[in-house]
């Protein structure tokens, strides 16, 4: 089991705590990891993109003029693409870009990349992250306060709306609820903070 450093807000080290191997110990499985991003972001497409072909265009039932002896190209609609207003070639259409992934699979993706984070260092604990108000200089100063420089996912144990509020003008610094973390979140950000009572219930939630 790996040992991590804990700190509090002010990024001093207030202890340790034992990650589990069986969550954060994982071989990496970079295939793995490649298919959970590629599912999570299919998913977040709406595919509702949709324009007309020539044959949705209203109008241009009649041929414009006649086919010979015009001096003018041969025309037979003025809704064929080439024409303003005309139909568009190989229009998009709406479609379902969703993929499926098994449970186990995304159990797998999730646990391998986390256990890269620990592996690089790229992983934090603090002991808790509280707020009194909804105050944009305090995430600030834990930001500075911890050396979070890069991409930052703070992983929070419940919805803070303190904490929410507060982070949201920082462009390098996203908030989660444990609930919510998934590989994409994990591999997308260049730090993840996790709260002791987060690493508590990820462990809970993934142990077999």
């Amino acid at each position: 089991m790996a040992n991590v450093k804990v700190y509090n807000m002010k990024g001093a080290e207030v202890g340790e705590i034992e990650l589990s191997d069986e969550i954060f110990g994982v071989e990496y499985n970079e295939p793995l990891i490649h298919q959970a991003v590629v599912t999570y972001l299919a998913n977040q497409r709406q595919g509702t993109k949709s324009t007309l072909t020539r044959t949705e265009v209203r109008g241009g039932g009649v041929k414009p003029w006649r086919q010979k002896d015009t001096g003018r190209a041969r025309q037979g609609s003025i809704r064929a693409p080439q024409w303003t207003k005309g139909g568009v070639v190989f229009a998009p259409k709406s479609r379902d870009f969703s993929k499926k992934m098994n449970k186990e699979a995304k159990r797998g993706a999730l646990l391998s990349a986390l256990s890269k984070k620990v592996a690089d260092g790229e992983l934090l604990v603090v002991d808790e992250i509280k707020l009194s108000a909804p105050k944009t200089k305090e995430m600030e100063a834990f930001r500075k306060a911890l050396r979070l420089e890069k991409r930052t996912v703070v992983v929070m144990d419940e919805n803070d709306q303190n904490v929410i509020l507060a982070s949201r003008n920082l462009p390098t610094l996203s908030t989660l609820s444990v609930g919510e973390i998934n590989t994409y979140e994990v591999v997308a950000n260049a730090v993840v903070v996790l709260t002791k009572g987060s690493v508590k219930k990820l462990e809970e939630a993934y142990a077999l």
